[in-house]
């Protein structure tokens, strides 16, 4: 890893991922040894995750399209939201890719706040973008989703696709069954999201698959100060997170970190 948070594997994005092990890996069993040795990479994987992120400060994690463009409609409402939440002291994680999450770490850093990504290697689309401050590359899916929880106190999901709704989902899932704390989760674009959540009425509640709670902390807003100033009161605020306690590096480990984390504007 690079001084400024900057993989070394950067180099490896040539719009094409030269490692099939991530295919292997769900082809059913494979040799002991196989398997032992996938185990080791996938634990080495975790506890970069983990050293890499540990000084990051309070997160809010910012899901979206890599698809959507600068000119996009949503480009600019979630470049917003990645200010404002900067603004109200929060790093702003993202999957580190273009579009809406290049759109996010953008208005993060053009507001003075602090830019993380978790990138991911695929044939194409991830790039990361030129926004982030410090940011750390992963094989696997589950790991890389692994730390956009974990170290976030607040979810905002843009516009996006199947990606967007797994990460969506699988948020929703920890928070209703009690493994994440009670976060709201904030979806950006009233328009875009109108009919999944005509649906989770229609169906979900209606048949009693889900509980009327499990639509009621999904937050609908186009506005961004509306969506920071909402999970600052339930983050920051709310479970009495702030920048003011650091944790201590420790030389013995070789922990470097983020940087110093930015004071609240």
């Amino acid at each position: 890893m690079t001084d400024d948070g900057r993989d070394e594997g950067a180099s490896r994005w040539d719009g094409v991922s030269q490692d099939v092990e991530e295919r292997r890996f769900l082809e059913g069993p494979q040799r002991r040894g196989t398997e032992l040795r996938r185990a080791l990479k996938i634990f080495a994987e975790v506890i970069r995750g983990f050293r890499g992120l540990h000084f990051v400060g309070p997160c809010v994690t910012v899901y979206g399209s890599a698809r959507f463009g600068e000119q996009h409609r949503y480009y600019a409402m979630t470049r917003a939201v990645g200010a404002a939440l900067a603004k109200q002291g929060f790093t702003v994680m993202t999957g580190g890719g273009p579009g809406l999450m290049e759109a996010a770490n953008r208005g993060a850093k053009e507001a003075g706040g602090r830019s993380v990504g978790c990138n991911i290697i695929l044939p194409k689309e991830q790039r990361p973008n030129p926004y982030l401050d410090h940011w750390i590359e992963f094989d696997y899916f589950f790991v890389r989703k692994l730390m956009l929880a974990k170290y976030s106190y607040g979810f905002v999901a843009a516009p996006g696709g199947f990606g967007t709704l797994d990460e969506l989902f699988e948020v929703a899932t920890l928070i209703q069954t009690g493994k994440l704390h009670d976060f709201p989760i904030v979806l950006l674009g009233a328009d875009y999201w109108a009919p999944l959540l005509e649906f989770f009425r229609s169906r979900l509640l209606a048949e009693g698959a889900i509980a009327p709670a499990d639509i009621e902390r999904m937050v609908v807003t186009d506005d961004p100060l509306e969506a920071a100033s909402l999970l600052r009161e339930h983050g920051l605020a709310r479970f009495g997170l702030g920048y003011t306690t650091k944790i201590k590096r420790r030389r013995l480990l070789f922990e470097r970190g983020a940087g110093p984390p930015p004071r609240s504007g």
